[in-house]
This record gives structure tokens, C-alpha cells and sequence, in this order.
């Protein structure tokens, strides 16, 4: 096939009650991002820079869950996390509980590009931010509204995450929404009542054939101080090589326990399996219960995408003029 790709996805597990000017606004903020990416890839940008561009931006727009907007913490504070990889030279940079580092995925960046080391977390990512001059500000600037009232909502029906988009109407307390919501969905055995996660990431493919994967969040509404999910992890939330990108989203302990990024290259691999068919093949077989999703890019510029949820906010584009932008499946 050869030529460019590129796809985005803005998380997976959408409630199907979502307004549809929500719907709207989510697609709207997709097809910019991939805009952006085209216009970047016809440049003749490198996939990793690629990445880099797209994310920025997705953690620019309070939309999804990842720097501004970012899900807050049990203590109502943004940890935020984010991964980047290039796939030519397996090269990797990753943090983890950033509180001021406004483009969580350009630090994830520097960590590869100029520190001897693959991750940085907490207060040792925080210094390696100040040391490498990236822009800084308040942990305020991150906290919506919006999320304000999530985690209220979650903390007083002691789940980890609600879905402040979608209306309830006539129900004043959460117990009452914790009881409307019929969900059988669990997190190590804690409820989650609406499952909305919106991890952001992009995979690219560039013209030269090399694949590059970026992903980043604010993590789960009320979680533990100090969780750390998939999307800061190379081979569970992040991974490129030479045959493809991934880049997942979803219940991150169950893409923990999958590796579900690194199996889509490994199936490719080992099984000798096609990209669409790698990406099925993992959905089904390596999330045991777990919710998830995923987008993917190979060598060969084809672009596929797999979820098990009832949602996945997602766009894609190929060098050939196909481009599409959805949610539902």
C-alpha cells in the first residue's frame, strides 16, 4: 500500500446516552487534530514529530481527559502522564504525576530526546521540565468545572468515575445516580458507573515507512494519589516499532495486564498476522474482562482501529484521501 497514515483517538467507553452536541463538538475536535497531522505529514514532517503536534494540541483543548481537562485526583489535584515512542530505533520517553508541565507529551519527548533515562515520574519529572525550560503553569489551569463536579459526583458515591456530559435529569444526590445507572462494569472490583475514560493519542505512519505512537491522560476521575496507568507505559498504553504504531485507551489495568500495544506487534510478529487483523486479534483475545480500545498504524500505511466498548472517539486518514471521523461502532 506504502504512503502515509495517521489516526487519533480521544478514549473509549462512551455512554450511548452522550448529548449530541457533545458528539459534535468531540468530532470537530478530531478532524482539526487530524487536519493538523495531514498538513504536517505533506510537509514531510517525520512520524515522530508528527505525534508530538497532534497531542499537543488534543492536550491543549479541555475537551478530552489529558492536560487541560485532565481527570482529577482523590485530593482534587490533575497527575497527569503521557508516552511517546519511535518506532525506527524503538527510542521511548515517558512521565508520570506532573502537576505544571503544560504539554504533558513534549516532556515525554525530552525524556527521549535528552536525558539518559526511558521514564520520569513525580518530583524528579517536575525538575527535569523546570531544567529543560518547558512551559510551567498553575495546577488550576488544568481543573475545569466540569470535573470539579465529576469528582464530587464520584466521591459521594465512592466510584471512581462519572460522566458529567451526560444529563440525569430530576436526580438530586448520587446515590440516586449511582442507582439509575445500570453498569456492570468493575475496576478491581470497584464500580464504575459511567465508564469515560479519554485517554488521548495518535499514531502516524510517515512516508518514509516510519511508524511513531503518542498517548497521554489525566488518568481516572477519584483515583489513588500516585496511580499510574497504561498510557505512561511503553507496550501496555504506547508502542511503535518498524511494522506499526499503538496507541490505547480504556481500562487501564486491564491494558496493563494485556500489554495490549506491544501484542499488536507481536501477533504482526510472531503470527505473521495483518494490521486490521493484529488489532482484532488483541481486542478479543487479551483483555480477559477489561474495556478498551485502540488505533493503530503499519509500515505499509494502512490504519485500523478496535475497541470492545460502546464507543471509541476516533479519526483516521490515509495518503490516498480517505479520511473518517467517529464514535459508535
Amino acid at each position: 500500500m506504502g504512503g502515509w497514515a495517521i489516526a487519533v483517538h480521544g478514549g473509549a467507553g462512551i455512554d450511548p446516552n452522550l448529548p449530541t452536541e457533545k458528539q459534535e463538538e468531540a468530532k470537530l475536535l478530531l478532524t482539526r487534530c487530524l487536519n493538523l497531522g495531514i498538513s504536517a505529514l505533506r510537509s514531510n514532517l517525520p512520524a515522530i514529530d508528527v505525534v508530538e503536534l497532534v497531542v499537543r494540541e488534543l492536550e491543549t483543548d479541555p475537551l478530552f481527559n489529558s492536560g487541560r481537562g485532565s481527570a482529577l485526583s482523590e485530593n482534587g489535584t490533575v497527575e497527569m502522564e503521557a508516552s511517546i515512542m519511535d518506532g525506527p530505533k524503538r527510542r521511548c520517553g515517558a512521565v508520570s504525576g506532573l502537576t505544571t508541565v503544560k504539554n504533558p507529551i513534549s516532556l515525554a519527548r525530552l525524556v527521549m530526546d535528552k536525558s539518559p533515562h526511558s521514564y520520569l515520574a513525580f518530583s524528579g519529572a517536575e525538575a527535569f521540565a523546570r531544567q529543560q525550560g518547558v512551559e510551567l503553569v498553575e495546577n488550576e489551569y488544568f481543573i475545569t468545572e466540569e470535573n470539579k463536579g465529576m469528582l464530587k459526583l464520584a466521591k459521594e458515591a465512592n466510584s471512581i468515575l462519572f460522566d458529567y456530559r451526560v444529563p440525569i435529569a430530576g436526580l438530586e444526590s448520587c446515590t440516586a445516580v449511582a442507582a439509575a445507572v445500570d453498569s456492570p462494569l468493575q475496576m478491581n472490583g470497584l464500580p464504575i458507573s459511567i465508564y469515560a475514560p479519554e485517554t488521548v493519542g495518535c499514531v502516524v505512519v510517515d512516508s518514509q515507512g516510519r511508524c511513531a505512537a503518542a498517548t497521554s491522560t489525566g488518568g481516572l476521575m477519584n483515583k489513588m494519589s500516585g496511580r499510574i496507568g497504561d498510557s505512561p507505559l511503553i507496550g501496555s498504553g504506547t508502542y511503535a516499532c518498524n511494522l506499526c504504531g499503538v496507541s490505547c485507551t480504556g481500562e487501564g489495568e486491564a491494558i496493563i495486564r494485556g500489554t495490549l500495544a506491544r501484542d499488536v506487534a507481536a501477533v504482526m510478529e510472531y503470527k505473521g498476522l495483518g494490521l486490521q487483523a493484529a488489532v482484532d486479534y488483541v481486542i478479543k483475545e487479551r483483555l480477559d474482562e477489561g474495556q478498551a480500545g485502540l488505533i493503530a498504524v503499519s509500515k505499509d500505511g494502512e490504519v485500523a482501529c478496535g475497541f470492545n466498548t460502546n464507543g471509541m472517539f476516533r479519526g483516521c486518514a490515509t495518503q490516498d484521501g480517505f479520511m473518517e471521523v467517529g464514535i459508535w461502532n
